[in-house]
């Protein structure tokens, strides 16, 4: 019987074990319980994405700062989210005030580009990101397996962001087998509370070793991703105990 394994909760060096990655709540002021739950001792999180405004806004938000500042203390590291690259010059100029005003811990670069012509892009502007702080942990929010090289770039890469429909027959990139299980993620929502399980297994199976499932779907105007999942105690429970094969 094998074990999927806890998470050291630290933030310094890269993840291990198997945990949760959280794409990003919504605002701090709107969703409190959502954002104190993450903080609670022994929760075994990877890291938490903070989104103040599609990026950090245009001043420190007081409630965004006490939040994070909770986060970090409890030893969970915070990523700033990027929105879609566009130059490292202009990455770098919205990813500096994530640091100046929340001290993140590394950033997330959301909707990152999959084909390889980008690499040589995406490759200056994580240069342009370590100039800033060399230790952030940077993770690439592909949404779906990118070329292989991407995985020289960064610390994680997200190779599955998605409904549950598609997820319980997905197939991952051969390449992926070369490394281990903690360089990727995948973000499911739509889970069902019955299939909680089934999911994990799954994730286990293709090699991700950060993981959010939800039981929350798209709605109009909404993200399923803005709120806690209805299970959201038990699904940390059995990450953070171990899912037995």
């Amino acid at each position: 019987m094998s074990h999927l394994t806890s998470p050291k909760s630290t933030t310094a060096g890269r993840v291990t074990g198997t945990g949760v990655g959280v794409p990003g709540y919504a605002h701090p002021l709107l969703a409190p319980r959502e954002w104190a739950d993450l903080a609670r001792p022994g929760a075994p999180l990877h890291w938490v994405v903070l989104n103040v405004a599609n990026g950090p806004g245009t001043r420190l938000d007081p409630a965004c700062l006490q939040a994070t500042t909770r986060l970090r203390t409890a030893g969970v590291r915070v990523l700033g989210h990027l929105p879609p690259t566009r130059t490292p010059l202009s990455t770098r100029s919205t990813a500096s005030p994530y640091l100046d005003w929340y001290d993140v811990d590394g950033f997330y670069l959301d909707h990152c580009p999959t084909d390889r012509a980008t690499l040589p892009e995406i490759r200056r502007t994580i240069t342009a990101l370590r100039a800033l702080r060399d230790d952030a942990h940077i993770v690439l929010g592909h949404d779906s397996h990118p070329h292989p090289g991407y995985a020289d770039l960064a610390d994680q890469l997200v190779t599955y962001r998605g409904p549950w429909s598609d997820y319980r027959w997905s197939q991952v990139a051969e390449w992926t087998a070369d490394h281990p299980p903690e360089r990727f993620c995948h973000f499911v929502h739509g889970v069902p509370r019955g299939h909680l399980e089934e999911a994990l297994r799954l994730a286990r199976w293709q090699g991700a070793a950060t993981i959010y499932f939800t039981d929350r779907v798209p709605r109009t105007g909404t993200s399923p991703w803005e709120t806690v999942p209805g299970y959201w105690d038990e699904f940390v429970s059995r990450v953070g105990t171990g899912v037995s094969e």
